[in-house]
C-alpha cells in the first residue's frame, strides 16, 4: 500500500517545473530570442520597463541554458548592463527590487536567476501587459 501511495504522489502530485519551459515556449518566443552565444534579445523592448526587461532576459537565459547555448542560467549585473544598454545606477535598484519582491533570486552577489517555478506566472503577466498574446 505504501508503494502505491508513493507512486500516486509521484505520478499525480509531483510538480515538474522544468516542463514550464516547454509549456511556455510559444509565449516566450514572442518575447525573446536567444543567440548562439547564449545572450538574449528582447522583442518589443520599448513596451517594457527596465525590471520587466530583466525578467525576460533571465527567462531567456533559462532557455539558452536548456538549448546548450550557455553553461548557466545565472546572469551578472555586468551582462544585464551591456545587453540591455542600461547603466549600473538603474540595474542595481531594479534587481534589488525584483529580489525583494521574490521575482528573482541571487546566486552570488551581483549574479541573478529566475526560479523555474516563477517562469509561467511571470510570462503570463508580461504577455498580458505587453499585449504580445494578441500577435
Amino acid at each position: 500500500m505504501e508503494g502505491n501511495l508513493k507512486d500516486r504522489i509521484v505520478n499525480e502530485m509531483k510538480a515538474d517545473y522544468k516542463s514550464a519551459l516547454e509549456r511556455n515556449f510559444e509565449i516566450a518566443k514572442r518575447l525573446l530570442k536567444v543567440t548562439d552565444q547564449g545572450k538574449v534579445h528582447i522583442i518589443r523592448k520599448e513596451k517594457l520597463t527596465g525590471k520587466e526587461q530583466i525578467l525576460i532576459y533571465l527567462i531567456g537565459k533559462r532557455y539558452a541554458k536548456e538549448a546548450g547555448l550557455t553553461e548557466t542560467e545565472n546572469v551578472a549585473n555586468k551582462e544585464l548592463m551591456e545587453e540591455l544598454g542600461v547603466p549600473q545606477g538603474s540595474v542595481l535598484p531594479w534587481t534589488k527590487d525584483l529580489r525583494d519582491s521574490n521575482k528573482i533570486r541571487q546566486a552570488d552577489p551581483g549574479i541573478h536567476y529566475i526560479p523555474l517555478n516563477l517562469i509561467e506566472s511571470t510570462l503570463a503577466e508580461l504577455t498580458k501587459k505587453t499585449g504580445v498574446d494578441q500577435l
